[in-house]
């Protein structure tokens, strides 16, 4: 067990946060749209809220939205089409138990002003379901569309951030490049317990220290167990000598689940095609190294969605639980 975890656990800040993430421990989250589709192809959305509400009947600890403004055919992914605090807030009012994210918000192409009060809304309508991840963005083809610099979008990102943590006082005063909040004006509503768990998605155009510094937790990506240990403890290694708390990883993982349990893995994107006996392994080694949370995606999987749901819940859950499992 990673050196980090003898540090006090994390902080509780609501209720998604609490359930996703515990110390020494990993859960296992839902990339939506939750549905087979190919690279260009634009999924099937009909039973994407029906297959939302099974993940939270079976015990996932969370779901996740992407931030895709444009369609970017060169990107070749339109994420679950629907803007993501709009489609939040259904899932808000369709779900009772699990966690709501984005991973992750494209910081730079929004006002954080809207940010704050939307990822706020959903925070209070959900019961405190909210976790929002922000990012800098990678495609370089929306930002003339909103007028915007993508040289520049490091330093917009910091001032959003810095901009959505001073919306969460009372009155705030802030002044950035987003503008100025003088004191004299509220925002409502206020996150359900004070402010929202904010995860960070890689460098978002930052140092590492700053990364290690700044957030609630870090999202990076998919790489082999070996390697990601390292990179896990290099982040947090930075998080303590900046003087910050224990804070949670997490990561994507693309799938495909074959029937075959003791399949041999073979490279996907971002990912493995294999059985559930190389994927129950490959968790455990993950958790070993320190991450917190996997969002498992099941874009390329060839069995059936709610088959798959139900064999990952059956097989994995009981052995990568929820918080909530434990109290």
């Amino acid at each position: 067990m990673p050196d980090g975890y003898a540090r006090p656990g994390f902080p509780d800040l609501n209720q998604a946060y609490s359930r996703a993430f515990a110390p020494g421990r990993l859960t296992l989250g839902v990339v939506m749209p939750i549905a087979a589709y190919d690279v260009g192809a634009l999924p099937d959305l009909e039973r994407d809220i029906a297959r939302a509400q099974r993940a939270d009947r079976l015990g996932f600890a969370a779901l996740w939205l992407r931030d895709v403004p444009f369609n970017v055919p060169s990107f070749g992914d339109t994420g679950q089409i629907y803007d993501p605090f709009v489609y939040l807030g259904v899932l808000a009012a369709q779900t009772e138990r699990i966690g709501l994210g984005v991973a992750s918000l494209i910081l730079p192409l929004r006002h954080p002003a809207h940010v704050a009060k939307a990822s706020a809304s959903v925070d209070q309508l959900s019961g405190g379901r909210m976790l929002l991840g922000v990012a800098s963005g990678d495609r370089p083809d929306e930002y003339p569309a909103m007028a915007m610099d993508y040289a520049d979008r490091g330093a917009r990102f910091r001032d959003s951030l810095a901009y959505i943590e001073a919306m969460a006082d009372p009155y705030p005063t802030h002044k950035s490049s987003h503008g100025t909040l003088g004191g004299a004006i509220d925002m409502l509503p206020k996150p359900l317990a004070g402010r929202i768990p904010t995860l960070i998605t890689g460098g978002s155009q930052q140092p590492p220290d700053w990364v290690a510094a700044h957030g609630d937790g870090w999202i990076t990506y998919p790489r082999d167990a070996a390697q990601q240990a390292k990179v896990v403890q290099h982040y947090r290694a930075a998080g303590v000598a900046a003087g910050a708390p224990l804070k949670p990883v997490m990561q994507s993982l693309y799938i495909d689940l074959v029937p075959e349990a003791d399949a041999p893995p073979m490279q996907i994107h971002l990912g493995f095609r294999a059985g559930l006996t190389f994927l129950r392994r490959y968790l455990g080694a993950l958790r070993d190294a320190g991450v917190n949370h996997v969002a498992l995606n099941l874009r390329f999987n060839a069995a059936p969605i709610e088959v798959t749901l139900e064999r990952l819940a059956e097989a994995l859950l009981p052995e990568f639980p929820i918080q909530e499992a434990q109290a």
